[in-house]
């Protein structure tokens, strides 16, 4: 009983320990998922400016929403809600988003179809040209013509 109690005490530790590595990674990733607001154009966790204000306050509120237990789209709207869109690194993917992102190559592969369709459609309207006749009047009056022009 007492060995069953221990094994027990260690994986209630081993689960503490591996929740806390867990926050500290969701942490680190979101905290790389988020630019400094201070103007210096770099993500948060690598802002290098000495005493930078935005810094502290934007790592504290990272801090608080993982220890309320937040999840990361909760966390990423709270700052896109707070600071704007730009303080995202990168675009959250929303439905306008990828319509945004699919849109242009889908109109461009409808153009070049459409384009393929059109000429294919022009080339069998074309009217055959008729073949020229070469009656003896034509050429008599070819060779007239070649006479006068002196060619």
């Amino acid at each position: 009983m007492q060995r069953l109690l221990r094994v027990f005490a260690l994986c209630l530790v081993a689960v503490m320990v591996m929740g806390a590595a867990d926050v500290q990674t969701r942490y680190n990733d979101l905290g790389h998922k988020v630019m400094c607001t201070c103007g210096c154009g770099q993500v948060l966790l690598e802002c290098n400016h000495l005493g930078c204000p935005s810094l502290s306050r934007e790592s504290d509120e990272l801090k608080t929403a993982l220890s309320r237990g937040d999840s990361d789209n909760t966390v990423l709207v709270a700052f896109q809600n707070e600071y704007g869109p730009t303080v995202l690194a990168a675009p959250m993917l929303t439905r306008f988003s990828i319509v945004a992102w699919i849109m242009p190559p889908l109109l461009l592969a409808l153009g070049i179809f459409a384009t393929v369709v059109l000429v294919r459609r022009w080339r069998q309207r074309a009217a055959a040209m008729p073949v020229p006749v070469r009656s003896p009047q034509f050429m008599a009056m070819r060779e007239k013509i070649r006479k006068e022009t002196e060619l």
